[in-house]
């Protein structure tokens, strides 16, 4: 049996490499900047390369490594020239954190709209984001993780793959397929592999980002009614910030977690948990 480092050590993640899809959104980027501080060579990809290169620079200034990383993850082809480019800077991927997702105005359901008569191409643009989006980075950079012989991908999900939230159909129809891609893989890499390949996902609660303001703060930055039955039904009453997320992406980057594979880890503020009364 292997004995591995125990307290803080379990943790470490120095002198290893990450790519971060989606890093410059608001959730990726503070997972970016968490990873750069944890002392790990973060890639950023993303499709606008003017923030990435800023994020990088943050990161830099902080005494961290940052590679920013123009690509697309639905396009093979830009996400193997960003391969290419962290084998060049870092040698390789240890991490890979499918971080790209979101929603589009066309896919949501007005309260007022015919169910029926949901917008199919939207529906389909985004489950090809949320869904396709972590499966092709993964079938691209799965290999690279591989041949460094351990290594750990990390999904983000969302609360609405477990729960049916209103006007979000297919959104949470993508997030629940990504949990079940996330399973599929954990069990196929373990089972094919002997390099400790682990495959998980984390699904946040509810944090307001740019897709999402309008649903949930007014104009005038109050609560919409949406937004606060949100919190009511969250016993820690209130919203996440993305930095919230970060410790559980270190945990499920490093050795910490070395058992863990195919679990979808909720950083909810226990709304999961909540039956609402």
């Amino acid at each position: 049996m292997k004995t591995a480092p125990g307290g803080v050590a379990l943790f470490d993640l120095r002198q290893r490499s990450a790519l971060v899809t989606g890093g410059t959104g608001a959730l990726g980027s503070a997972i970016v900047r968490g990873l750069g501080a944890a002392g790990v060579q973060v890639g950023i990809l993303a499709r606008g390369e003017d923030r990435a290169r800023e994020l990088a620079a943050e990161v830099e200034e902080g005494g961290g490594s940052a590679l920013p990383l123009p690509a697309d993850v639905l396009s093979r082809e830009s996400l193997e020239q960003a391969g290419d480019r962290m084998a060049e800077r870092f040698g390789g991927i240890d991490v890979l954190i499918n971080a790209a997702g979101g929603n589009l105005p066309e896919a949501v359901v007005p309260d007022d709209a015919d169910i029926f008569a949901l917008d199919t191409q939207a529906f389909r643009q985004v489950v090809d984001l949320n869904l396709v989006g972590a499966l092709l980075p993964i079938q691209v950079f799965g290999p690279v993780i591989t041949r460094r012989g351990a290594g750990s991908i990390v999904n983000i999900s969302s609360m609405s793959a477990a729960r049916a939230l209103s006007r979000t159909i297919g959104y949470g129809a993508a997030k629940a397929a990504l949990e079940a891609l996330t399973r599929s893989m954990a069990v196929e890499t373990a089972r094919r592999f002997d390099s400790g390949i682990r495959v998980n996902a984390i699904a946040p609660g509810f944090f307001i980002g740019e897709q999402n303001r309008e649903l949930l703060l007014n104009p005038d930055g109050s609560l919409t009614d949406r937004s606060r039955r949100i919190l009511e039904q969250t016993p820690m009453g209130r919203f996440g910030e993305p930095e919230d997320l970060v410790g559980t992406v270190v945990w499920l980057a490093s050795d910490a977690s070395r058992f863990v594979t195919g679990a979808v880890i909720p950083v909810d503020g226990g709304f999961a948990a909540f039956a609402g009364v």
